[in-house]
């Protein structure tokens, strides 16, 4: 079939990408987007490749389906070992997805995961229009709030394991109010990566990509030389504070300069609670893929 111009245009254009990432491939995935002929993606919906990096356990399949469902057609998989050349392959996936190549379909039927379970009724919460459990997931309540101690609503959501402005494989059961974290439950903890995935200058690119500042993220992992001046440039003061670690961007100048340890944070889910959720996620992007599995303790699934 001939490329209409238009086709020709977008073929041309770097290819949307959104990676699943599994074990022990965070270093090469983050390398990889570093190439101008792809584009990665903050999300399944911006997508037409989806890149399946590395093992993915089999307690994950599930959300694994229900991602590939959110890319729009036209779309296509790829998988990657982290190790083998992957991106002629995703270009070239790409290129012919704009010629009109064949689309993948849904993996999951097209229903709610979960029964309306409202108590009233006409279906709704039971308590004025509060209460239940609709769809499996239960609608917010009131309590107190944890800077004030005003009565305001309580929502909880479960978040992950292919979230990307978290660790991949973590699965947080995250109550809010409004933007403000009042209680976390680990219900899966991160995927487990090799060691380089700990180095500063990752980190340090995870952080500043949530940040919007894409460019800089991909300076930061070109390499250790750059890392200290971008960690204090790109980094603002004040992001990603713990109480006794200081904020992200004195735990990883102190670290590049090896002033620090491994950067361990004890107690790691209750000292996100008080923050807003923006916040929490800089602070889980500006540790260690190893802190993170040693702070975050697990607690059984809401």
């Amino acid at each position: 079939m001939a490329m209409s111009l238009l086709s020709r245009l977008a073929a041309g254009a770097a290819a949307p990408v959104f990676p699943v990432i599994g074990a022990g491939v965070l270093p090469q995935v983050e390398r990889l987007f570093s190439s101008p002929t792809l584009r990665r993606v903050g999300s399944p919906r911006e997508a037409a490749i989806l890149l399946v990096a590395g093992e993915i356990p089999e307690s994950a399949r599930e959300a694994l389906d229900r991602v590939h469902d959110q890319v729009p057609h036209p779309r296509t998989t790829e998988t990657w070992d982290g190790a083998s050349p992957v991106e002629d392959r995703l270009t070239e996936a790409w290129r012919a997805l704009c010629a009109g190549g064949e689309t993948e379909p849904d993996r999951r039927p097209d229903t709610p995961p979960n029964e309306w379970k409202g108590k009233g009724d006409h279906g709704h919460g039971g308590e004025g229009m509060m209460g239940g459990v609709p769809y499996g997931r239960p609608m917010a309540m009131p309590g107190e709030d944890v800077r004030d101690g005003l009565q305001l609503d309580r929502y909880s959501a479960r978040v992950g394991p292919f979230a990307p402005m978290l660790p991949p494989g973590l699965t947080l059961e995250v109550v809010l109010q409004g933007d403000v974290v009042v209680d976390v439950s680990v219900c899966a903890a991160p995927f487990p990566q090799p060691g380089e995935a700990d180095a500063p200058e990752l980190c340090a690119a995870r952080m500043v990509r949530l940040l919007g500042l894409d460019a800089a993220a991909a300076r930061l992992v070109q390499g250790p030389r750059p890392a200290a001046v971008f960690i204090r440039t790109a980094v603002p003061s004040g992001l990603g504070a713990l109480p006794g670690s200081g904020d992200a961007r004195e735990r990883l100048s102190g670290w590049l300069a090896g002033k620090h340890g491994p950067n361990r944070v004890d107690g790691l889910a209750d000292a996100l609670v008080g923050l807003e959720w923006h916040e929490m996620t800089l602070v889980l992007a500006s540790l260690p893929p190893s802190t993170l599995a040693g702070s975050l303790s697990m607690t059984e699934a809401a």
